[in-house]
């Protein structure tokens, strides 16, 4: 019997319930809501299916997800904003179950976007996918992070440096932190019963961020559009199993 099925199992319904969270919130996010809505509606889901929202007190925050729009590269905190026709906005959410975490984001577009806006996005989703793909033990995190670059700059995007994917499972963040950049055969091996997050934040101009008086939400220095897709998931013994995928099977806008 593998040493970390019992911890899979939780990550298992951690990941489910978040997951269902997004599936849930995927019929809400249109013109005319606000953020602050998306919050409440996210809090009241994660609770009444026997789950906490991570976020929520963690470190001082005070709600229950981040909504990160437009420029805004991750920790958007929500608020009366109001989404308008052509915003994007990142909504990440993370349950606990049973003590473990599942942390996972997604992209949503408001009414019609900017054809560079869903390049980007689109670009995104597939960086985090060609990263996932390449999982299996004996692999290096370094791996991680060339897929990820490689796939966004060769599409005329930046890889965001400051902020990064991280272990979790009993703990929000622990060990390792998985950078989104990086060259191959470099960093921690990969061994079976791993559990970390793949977020990539990518940028439609530079990469450099700034965090907000607020001390939490990060925007891009130049004000370009940034776009972020996040999974939970761990190393098997012979690849890996994600935790956080859409039980209705929406995975990039457009979510149909």
């Amino acid at each position: 019997m593998n040493s970390y099925k019992e911890k899979f199992e939780k990550m298992r319904l951690a990941g489910n319930l978040a997951a269902r969270t997004l599936d849930m919130l995927t019929e809400n996010i249109k013109p005319g809501i606000s953020t602050e809505e998306i919050d409440k509606l996210g809090y009241e889901f994660i609770r009444d299916n026997g789950g906490f929202s991570a976020p929520l007190f963690y470190r001082g925050y005070k709600k229950s997800l981040c909504t990160s729009l437009n420029h805004v590269v991750c920790h958007g905190i929500p608020s009366d904003r109001i989404l308008v026709e052509g915003d994007i906005v990142n909504i990440d959410v993370t349950a606990i179950v049973e003590d473990h975490h599942g942390d996972t984001s997604r992209m949503f577009c408001i009414g019609k976007t900017p054809i560079k806006a869903n390049n980007l996005i689109n670009v995104t989703y597939d960086s985090m996918m060609k990263a996932i793909k390449i999982l299996k033990p004996n692999i290096k995190l370094g791996d991680i992070g060339y897929e990820i670059q490689t796939h966004a700059e060769k599409n005329g995007f930046s890889v965001v440096r400051d902020f990064c994917g991280h272990g979790v499972s009993t703990k929000f963040h622990e060990y390792p932190n998985v950078l989104h950049y990086g060259k191959k055969d470099t960093g921690t091996e990969l061994s079976p019963g791993m559990t970390f997050t793949i977020e990539p934040m990518i940028n439609s101009g530079k990469y450099e961020v700034k965090v907000l008086p607020d001390g939490w939400t990060a925007v891009t220095k130049d004000k370009s559009l940034s776009a972020q897709f996040e999974h939970t998931l761990g190393i098997t013994e012979n690849g890996y199993e994600i935790f956080t995928e859409s039980v209705k099977g929406y995975h990039k806008p457009p979510y149909l």
